[in-house]
């Protein structure tokens, strides 16, 4: 009896002619997007549902991929936002006693194509060297011109709003009760971490695109969080009679948020203000500075970050294709406050006499390391301390 031999019926192109030819898993479908690689050895999941993903074809450099499922809690949106996924080696099992689905049927579930079996180390080089590039994902029977077609055209990402995309429809508030936000434990352990049930202090977030994870640290460390769309006003905002404002992270390109600069300019000198990476670069525009695109971005759960004024090194997870530009933050009186050691670029900023501070990077590591969990802490406390100031 011979052994059927499974074909090749997935394929990805990349902008400068590359092919790669695979097997699909997940949807049956064609898709296209920028092609961008993740170097987190675990997360997926998170990768997957993560919104700053929107409009990415993302290829894990991590070999094989899938072995402990998925569940819906781990989910830091609704549902998967990559454009479509590329693996090494897809896991043929599930084990985790928590998995509740595989990676191969959540994807299908939800639209998502993927492709396993292709030469991610080959991918993840051309990226390092060419920069992030312009794809396409088929599980689909199309031919190679048709895939490189369908790549080349895509319009690209620079210039594009992509935040409209993912936001929130209308404002609501982030777990009322704090039942959601309570640190995961395993029943039996001596575990523990911060957690505030009680709030002290109300807090505008911008969802630009925000990640779960973020609005559950916000609440463990005791803020009200009240979630308003990208694109709400400053008036707003001011109509919550907040005591802080955050800006959470998100696709695309930050230069085209015309709306949000000017939002948030018009209430930097009259709150608190802490921002995650697309709030970071936010922040940014609204003081005047501007942002550049990377050449293949940091995507990833250990990515090194040194504070300027503490001396501390921090090994952090990122997510971003833009950086914002250091001599003109200087310029429009910010102070750099921490920097990648890779590649030397922006990683923190505060403003000069105001309580604005805000970071490239996701201290809520969802997936990554816990170095930078205390910046949750510093901005309770930053806010404390202000409105002592004010009475």
């Amino acid at each position: 009896m011979h052994k059927q031999i499974k074909q090749r019926d997935a394929l990805l192109a990349l902008e400068d002619g590359s092919l790669f030819k695979g097997f699909s898993f997940g949807a049956k479908a064609t898709v296209e997007g920028e092609a961008v690689f993740n170097t987190a050895i675990t997360g997926y999941q998170e990768t997957l549902t993560d919104p700053s993903y929107y409009g990415q074809i993302v290829t894990m450099t991590t070999p094989q991929i899938g072995n402990y499922g998925v569940n819906l809690e781990d989910e830091e949106s609704d549902g998967p936002k990559v454009a479509g996924f590329v693996v090494r080696d897809l896991s043929p099992i599930v084990s985790n006693w928590r998995a509740t689905d595989s990676l191969d049927n959540y994807l299908k579930t939800n639209g998502i194509p993927g492709i396993s079996g292709v030469d991610t180390r080959a991918i993840t080089k051309r990226i390092r060297v060419h920069g992030a590039l312009k794809a396409c994902i088929s599980t689909e029977n199309i031919s190679d011109e048709e895939a490189l077609q369908k790549a080349r055209e895509w319009q690209g990402i620079v210039g594009k709003d992509f935040v409209k995309e993912v936001t929130c429809k209308e404002s609501y508030t982030w777990d009322p009760s704090g039942e959601k936000s309570k640190p995961f434990t395993v029943v039996g352990t001596n575990l523990s971490s911060t957690f505030e049930k009680n709030t002290t202090h109300r807090l505008v977030a911008f969802d630009y695109g925000a990640k779960r994870a973020i609005y559950k640290n916000l609440r463990r460390y005791g803020f009200e969080v009240i979630v308003l769309p990208a694109d709400a006003s400053a008036q707003e905002a001011i109509s919550h009679k907040p005591d802080a404002i955050f800006l959470s992270n998100g696709p695309g390109d930050p230069s085209a948020l015309e709306y949000a600069h000017n939002t948030i300019k018009s209430l930097l000198s009259d709150y608190p203000i802490f921002g995650i990476c697309l709030g970071h670069q936010i922040l940014t525009h609204a003081i005047g500075a501007g942002t550049y695109k990377l050449k293949f971005g940091h995507r990833g759960a250990n990515q090194p970050v040194k504070n300027i004024e503490t001396k501390k090194v921090a090994i952090t997870s990122q997510n971003h294709g833009f950086a914002a530009d250091k001599e003109k933050l200087e310029e429009m009186g910010a102070i750099v406050t921490e920097y990648n050691l890779n590649d030397q670029t922006v990683s923190g900023m505060r403003i000069k006499d105001l309580p604005v501070f805000s970071v490239q990077y996701h201290p809520e590591a969802s997936p990554g390391p816990n170095d930078a969990n205390h910046l949750f802490q510093a901005f309770h406390q930053l806010v404390t301390d202000t409105k002592n100031i004010s009475k």
